[in-house]
Parts: C-alpha cells; structure tokens; sequence
C-alpha cells in the first residue's frame, strides 16, 4: 500500500472514532417546564430552587438533562396547545409551574407522561389525583397553602396599619376561578373584622395602572394583593407604584418585599419549587408518579421591609420584628 494511501485510510478512521462514540451515547433527558407567566418561574431564585432540587438527585441542566420551556406570558387560553406541544417533543417529565391553570393543562395532554406540579389549591379536588398519599396515575407534585393564610395576611396588615379599615384587593381575572376564590375568601376574612373590602381585577400591565389611578383618588388605608404568578412577575412595578402613592400593601411571597414592597407572608415558594425539582429528579430515575405522596407545604415566612415602612410613615412593632423570617432594612 502506497504511503499517501495508508495516511488517508487512517486518517479517515480517525475522523469517524468522535462520530461512533456520540452515537453510541444516549440522548440526554428531556424536561418540560410548563409555566402560566414566563418560559419559566417569575424570579432568578426560583429557577435556582427547581434546579438545586434537580441537583439533589444528581441532574445538572446542560449535563445530564435539558429542560424545554414553555412559558403562556399570563395569556392563560394558551396552556392546552402549549403542554400539548411539549408531549410532541417529546419530554420524559413535565414541571407544571405557577399555578392550577398548568398542571390542569398537562392534565388534558397527557396520561402516560409523568407530570410534576404546584398548585395552591386541594389537588384532590381539582382532580389531579386520587389521593394526597397514593396520588395514582401519572401526577404528583406539591400543594401550596394559599387561601387559608387570608385571615393572617389581614390581621398583619392591620398591625402595621393601626387605622385600618378599607382595603383594595387585587386579583388576576385571566385565571377566573382562583380570582373569585381568592376574592370570595378575602371578603368573608374582611366582613369578620370589620373591614370594607374593594376588589379590583387586574391582569395587565395597563390595568395595574388603571387601578392606581382609582386608588390615587379613592385612597384606600392599605392594598391586598392576592397570590399569582402575575403579580410576582409585576412586582417592580407594583413596588413602585405603592411607593408613588404612599399605599401599604400585603403580597403573599417576599420576591415583591424585595423589589420594594411593604410586607409579604405565605409559603416558602422557593422551597416547593426545590421540592418539585427533586420529585422530577426522582422520577427521571424511575420512580412512578402513583407511589410519590403529594407534599403540602407547611412553612410559611413573614417578611417586612424597614426602608419602605420609614417611607410610609409606619412604625413597624417590635413584636412584627421579633416575629418576622426577614427584616429588609
């Protein structure tokens, strides 16, 4: 064999060793992350919490699996064509995110694809599954406490404002049925301590500023904002506005309190995010759905902000301070 020959036969087979051995690797496993706002959670830090949860369980996204995002942008109507799109890709587990509105949506799309969800209401009810502690078929997740924390999230508010007795409530109308449970409950919660309650529905950016214009001339004691994603994904603008207004406003998660709001008690969101990360990790390793009890979250957080209080001219009692998770100066 003429030398030039033998360099281009060897040549030829070197070429091919990196092309045999890629092929010989298995595809990297595919999430799909279906969410009700963006193409993912509404803050860096609940991207971080999914994928620590992720980690946990040995899963690094770019490594070891890919994660395909699907994001509605609060346009709610788009969910169905969106779960339906990441069963075509097709995924090993679908995260459904940020609400009922997702994993009712995954629900309708697939029943062979394990799906992950977090949702405030009872899922047992909203028929996601058969029970709490054998949730059967393909869907478990984790259960955010939301409505019952109405109650308290008031009785804070008042602590913080002595004088309180008319209260704005925002609610986001794209998800109709949580809208008019979460107004339902924070009327009932109101009546009991004699508070006139004022609901607005607002699930625009335009219609966030519509409903400060009223509140500019109405002047409301303080501002209830309920539990959404929306609200999470607003929250510079609904800090800044509050600001400009001098209005006291509750928010059910401490993303808002950083961006400048008042005072924020609710669930640990961050934590059942971790814990939908592992719950997918786990499943991606074989665990089945059916057998993975739902988990109900049970930590709750209080977390005020000084520096907006100062601006508002409240006086934040010592026994908020001692009570609080976090104290933003």
């Amino acid at each position: 064999m003429r030398r030039r020959e033998f360099i281009a036969l060897v040549g030829s087979g070197i070429a091919g060793w990196p092309l045999a051995a890629r092929a010989q690797q298995p595809a990297m496993l595919v999430i799909g992350l279906l969410s009700a706002v963006l193409p993912g959670p509404t803050t860096p830090e609940l991207m971080a919490a999914l994928r620590q949860g992720l980690k946990e369980v040995g899963y690094l996204e770019g490594e070891n699996v890919a994660i395909e995002y699907r994001g509605a942008e609060n346009r709610l109507e788009r969910l169905p064509a969106l779960a339906v799109d990441l069963v075509r890709k097709p995924v090993a587990v679908i995260l459904a995110i940020g609400g009922t509105a997702p994993a009712i949506a995954a629900k309708g799309a697939t029943t062979t694809i394990p799906i992950i969800f977090t949702v405030p209401e009872d899922p047992v009810q909203l028929g996601l599954v058969a029970s709490l502690s054998r949730p059967g078929g393909n869907r478990t997740g984790v259960n955010l406490f939301v409505g019952e924390l109405v109650p308290k999230r008031l009785e804070l508010l008042r602590e913080l404002v002595p004088g309180m007795a008319r209260v704005a409530v925002f609610v986001n109308p794209a998800n109709s049925a949580r809208a008019k449970s979460q107004a339902k409950e924070v009327e009932s919660a109101g009546r009991a301590m004699g508070l006139g309650i004022q609901i607005f529905n607002v699930g625009a950016n335009r219609e966030i500023d519509t409903a400060f214009k009223t509140l500019a001339r109405e002047r409301p004691d303080a501002l209830f904002v309920a539990p959404d994603p929306f609200f999470v994904e607003r929250r510079v603008q609904l800090a800044n506005l509050t600001a400009r207004h001098a209005i006291p406003a509750s928010f059910s998660v401490r993303a808002n309190v950083e961006a400048g709001g008042l005072m924020s008690y609710g669930t640990n969101i961050a934590e059942a995010y971790r814990q939908a990360g592992i719950y997918a990790g786990r499943v991606l390793k074989g665990a089945k759905p059916a057998e993975l009890p739902v988990v109900q979250t049970r930590k709750f957080e209080l977390v005020i902000n000084t520096s907006t209080a100062r601006m508002l001219g409240l006086t934040v009692p010592d026994k908020l301070l001692v009570a609080a998770d976090e104290v933003i100066e």
